[in-house]
């Protein structure tokens, strides 16, 4: 029986991980817009050093100090995306010049 129910009770388990994960993601802004990301960032660099200090001393730990990075979340916050549709809008203009191209150097191949 206990085997049965074994399988279970660690699905549920990781269900309710996963939920709460999401529902703290949701909670605090980070599945919002850039604005409300860049301040949920803030927030994050501001508390989680002082956290890691924290622990460090509790278990007696060196740890190496963390290297500086400039990243501007408002600047980066999905060039993927914007790149990626940009691409697409000048998809069809650039295939009329490609096969213009094409069609002018089948042109001068036959002359």
């Amino acid at each position: 029986m206990a085997a049965k129910i074994l399988p279970v009770v660690k699905l549920a388990t990781k269900l309710t991980i996963a939920g709460g994960a999401i529902y703290v993601a949701y909670d605090s802004g980070l599945l919002g817009g850039s604005e409300e990301g860049s301040v949920v960032l803030g927030k994050a660099k501001a508390a989680i050093p002082p956290a890691v200090d924290e622990w460090a001393k509790y278990f007696g730990l060196e740890l190496p100090t963390p290297p500086k990075i400039e990243l501007s979340p408002l600047e980066a916050w999905n060039s993927g995306v914007q790149k990626s549709i940009n691409a697409l809008s000048v998809a069809p203009t650039r295939a009329g010049e490609y096969t213009g191209q094409g069609l002018q150097y089948l042109k001068n191949l036959t002359k």
